[in-house]
C-alpha cells in the first residue's frame, strides 16, 4: 500500500514538472505583453504622461474606403510601444477633416483631397486657411468614378440628371460639384451614402453614382449589375488646373470593365496634413516624431499586405501652393531626396527630345503629360523590382 502510494505522489511529482517545463517553453496567446500588465499594476499620472506624450492620433476616414485602410497600415508598421503608437479615428470624409485637424482635441494628422482648402476658400467658407496647414506628403491620387446606365457614354451625357455625390462634408460631393462647375453642368445633385445610392441605382431612382476614391475601391468593387458600367471622364482643360489624367481598366474592376479595355477619368491627389504648429510646441514634437519613424520606415509600405496604393506614394513630390511640413522637409533634404516629380519630368523630356533637340508645341502638352503618367507608373514598378530584389 505504501509502495502505491509512493508511486502515486511521484507520478503527481512528474506531472507537474512537465507541467511547469510545458509553462515556461509554449507561448500562451492569452497572455498580456509585459509592458501591458505593468500599466495595470503600476499605473501613475507619471504612465498617463508617457502614454500621451508619443501617441499621433490620426483622422482617416468613411468605413471602407482607402483613408481608413492607409490609417490602419500606418499604425501596423509604426506602432513601436512606449516609444510611437498611431492611433488612426474613422472620420467623416475630407471637409469634416480639415474642420478636425484645425479645431478636434488632441488630433495631429487627418488625410484630405487636396482641392477641398480650395473649395472652401472660393465659397467663402474659410479665408486663407492654407497657412493653417502644412503637408507632410503627398499620398496618392484618387481616382473619380463614375457608374451609371450603358447607355451612358461620358459624364457630360449626365447633364440635367440625378446624381450622388455621397454625404456632405465628404471629399467625393467636392470634387463632384467642383467639375460640374468646371464643365458648366447643371446635374441634379443629391447626397446619399454610397452603399445605399447603389442600390438606388439599381432600384432606378437616381441616374448616376460617383465615388472618388483610390482604386480599387471596396464598394466599386463589389457592385454587381449587368445593366452599369463605369463613365468616362474626358481630361477637359477646364479640368486640367486642379486635377490629373488616370484610368480605369479591367483588371481594377472586372464587375464594371469589359477585359481589355479601359476607361478614361480624372484623379486628385490625397494629402497627409497637419496643422501648422509652432516649432517649440509639443505638438510639433509629436509630429516630427511621427515623420521621421514613417519616413525611415516607408518600404515596408511598398510589399503586401498593405494597400497597392502605397506603391503610388512619393514622399518627395511637391505639392503646388501648401507649405511642407519643416520636419519633413529637413528629413529629406538631410538624406539627400529631392522632389521625383521634378526630376523624373526632366527625364521623360530629355527622352522624347532627344530627337529634335526641343519641346512639343502648346496643343502637345495634354498628350505630353499623359505619356508621363505611363512613363512614371513604369518608372515607380522597375524601382519596387529593384527595391524588392535588393531586400532578398
Amino acid at each position: 500500500m505504501r509502495r502505491l502510494f509512493g508511486m502515486a505522489i511521484f507520478a503527481v511529482a512528474i506531472a507537474f514538472a512537465f507541467t511547469a517545463k510545458a509553462e515556461d517553453t509554449e507561448f500562451d496567446p492569452a497572455k498580456v505583453s509585459e509592458s501591458l500588465k505593468a500599466i495595470f499594476q503600476f499605473g501613475s499620472a507619471s504612465t498617463k504622461q508617457n502614454l500621451n506624450a508619443n501617441t499621433v492620433t490620426l483622422i482617416s476616414g468613411t468605413i471602407g474606403g482607402t483613408y481608413v485602410q492607409f490609417g490602419a497600415d500606418l499604425a501596423s508598421v509604426l506602432d513601436d510601444g512606449n516609444k510611437l503608437r498611431v492611433l488612426p479615428i474613422v472620420g467623416r470624409g475630407s471637409v469634416q477633416s480639415v474642420a478636425d485637424i484645425l479645431f478636434l482635441q488632441g488630433v495631429d494628422l487627418g488625410i484630405v483631397r487636396s482641392d477641398t482648402l480650395d473649395y472652401l476658400e472660393r465659397k467663402g467658407f474659410a479665408k486663407d486657411i492654407k497657412k493653417q496647414f502644412t503637408y507632410v506628403t503627398k499620398l496618392y491620387n484618387e481616382e473619380v468614378h463614375v457608374i451609371a446606365s450603358k447607355s451612358v457614354r461620358n459624364l457630360r451625357d449626365l447633364d440635367g440628371k440625378t446624381i450622388s455625390v455621397d454625404l456632405p462634408n465628404g471629399g467625393t460631393f467636392v470634387t463632384a460639384l467642383t467639375v460640374f462647375e468646371r464643365l458648366g453642368m447643371k446635374p441634379k445633385v443629391v447626397y446619399v451614402e454610397q452603399r445605399i445610392a447603389m442600390e438606388k441605382l439599381k432600384a432606378g431612382e437616381i441616374d448616376a453614382v460617383i465615388v472618388c476614391g483610390g482604386k480599387p475601391y471596396k464598394s466599386v468593387s463589389s457592385f454587381k449589375d449587368d445593366r452599369f458600367h463605369l463613365v468616362t471622364v474626358n481630361y477637359e482643360k477646364p479640368l486640367q488646373g486642379d486635377y490629373l489624367p488616370a484610368s480605369l481598366s479591367a483588371k481594377d474592376y472586372p464587375n464594371l470593365i469589359s477585359d481589355g479595355e479601359q476607361v478614361d477619368t480624372i484623379a486628385v491627389p490625397a494629402v497627409l496634413a497637419a496643422y501648422n504648429w509652432a516649432p517649440n510646441t509639443d505638438r510639433y514634437r509629436k509630429v516630427a516624431l511621427f515623420v521621421d519613424n514613417f519616413f525611415t520606415k516607408f518600404p515596408a509600405f511598398q510589399n503586401p499586405p498593405f494597400h497597392p496604393k502605397w506603391k503610388e506614394v512619393s514622399l518627395s513630390a511637391p505639392l503646388t501652393d501648401w507649405q511642407r511640413f519643416p520636419a519633413a522637409k529637413q528629413w529629406l533634404d538631410s538624406h539627400g531626396v529631392e522632389p521625383v516629380a521634378r526630376n523624373r519630368f526632366n527625364d521623360f523630356l530629355k527622352q522624347n527630345t532627344a530627337a529634335t533637340g526641343k519641346l512639343p508645341a502648346d496643343v502637345d502638352k495634354e498628350a505630353l503629360f499623359k505619356q508621363f503618367q505611363a512613363w512614371e507608373a513604369e518608372q515607380n514598378a522597375r524601382a519596387q523590382v529593384r527595391a524588392a530584389q535588393k531586400q532578398r
